[in-house]
């Protein structure tokens, strides 16, 4: 199961998916359906086309004070977050797309934990059972668990039926400024390695 975020994922994931023998599962927020993004020329080179590994995450941003791994549209709210957090309070923040959902690049997020000591994850779905979730368990049940300076964060829409008016919606599904805050709180006592 795929989630995509931009256009390198797009391309990556799909032409990973047909050449897969196994059923692949390819989600797309529709919510991304009018944004525009850039597409480099090297996207139209067919010399330049990789394919995602199946199982495996995408490091978008290297940092060594926290962790923010998400999938599809987050991934853009994750990004200008780790961008406050550097400005404002000297973080360097790492952000992973989780772009394969099932199988999840496990090693990908303890690794980076074991780095960082702080993990933050972001998604839209509801808090109890979901992605998040599952990755809180998995730090918990590995090494990293005892690598972590402070308690795993979530941030994730709120436990309520979506609502279709988008002022609403805005209102239940996580923010840049609600990832900030999430990092601010996980990140308390720390000593920033940009300082």
């Amino acid at each position: 199961v795929f989630a995509i975020y931009d256009t390198i994922d797009a391309r990556e994931v799909l032409k990973a998916s047909i050449r897969d023998p196994d059923p692949c599962v390819v989600l797309e927020n529709e919510m991304m359906y009018g944004s525009k993004v850039k597409v480099p020329e090297s996207w139209f080179d067919e010399s330049t086309i990789t394919l995602a590994q199946i199982g495996k995450a995408r490091l978008l941003k290297s940092g060594s004070d926290l962790t923010i791994v998400t999938h599809a549209r987050m991934c853009a709210f994750a990004l200008e977050a780790a961008a406050i957090l550097e400005k404002e309070d000297g973080v360097s923040v790492e952000v992973i797309n989780n772009r394969c959902l099932r199988p999840m690049d496990r090693s990908a997020i303890v690794n980076s934990v074991k780095k960082t000591h702080r993990l933050l994850y972001v998604e839209e779905g509801w808090p109890q059972c979901g992605i998040a979730a599952e990755v809180c368990a998995t730090i918990m049940e590995s090494e990293a668990f005892d690598y972590l300076d402070a308690p795993v964060e979530r941030v994730c829409g709120i436990d309520v039926p979506m609502p279709y008016c988008p002022n609403l919606e805005e209102m239940v599904l996580p923010s840049t400024a609600s990832i900030v805050a999430a990092a601010r709180r996980t990140l308390k006592g720390r000593k920033s390695s940009l300082a």
